[in-house]
């Protein structure tokens, strides 16, 4: 079977353009949001299963975001190949310096409807006294 030649190109024509650059970005989107009570962060992570995303508190007291590309490949139709293929995940690690007041021993992650949200909650007054402390120089 022939295919023609147009196709390929009339889709390259229409999603490589100056007006709908084609996205190679690597991270996912990433909201964060704040309230007198915690930090939020959402990052998308469509298809992937939480047990592909680690966090953890670094050595210096960071926060840690590693997500995992495990996707499963299936066998694709012999018959049908692609145009264009954009659904591609690359695996993502960043570490982000914390606020001074986030509890770090309570903060919390979880995956839910393609949504890996960690919550962190903030000290109030009286425990941001207890982070906080002189240290002595000997």
């Amino acid at each position: 079977m022939k295919t023609s030649s147009w196709f390929p190109t009339m889709f390259d024509e229409f999603f490589n353009n100056d007006w709908m650059p084609k996205m190679k970005a690597t991270a996912p989107a990433i909201n964060v949001r704040e309230n007198d009570r915690e930090y939020t962060m959402e990052f998308a992570v469509p298809g992937i299963k939480k047990e592909f995303c680690r966090v953890s508190l670094n050595n210096e007291g960071n926060l840690e975001v590693t997500i995992e590309n495990k996707m499963e490949h299936k066998e694709e139709n012999k018959k049908d190949h692609y145009l264009r293929r954009e659904f591609n995940y690359s695996n993502y690690q960043q570490v982000y310096t914390l606020p001074e007041d986030v509890i770090k021993d309570n903060i919390a992650a979880k995956v839910d409807n393609g949504v890996l949200t960690i919550t962190m909650p903030k000290a109030t007054k009286d425990e941001a006294k207890k982070i906080q402390r002189q240290i002595d120089i000997a």
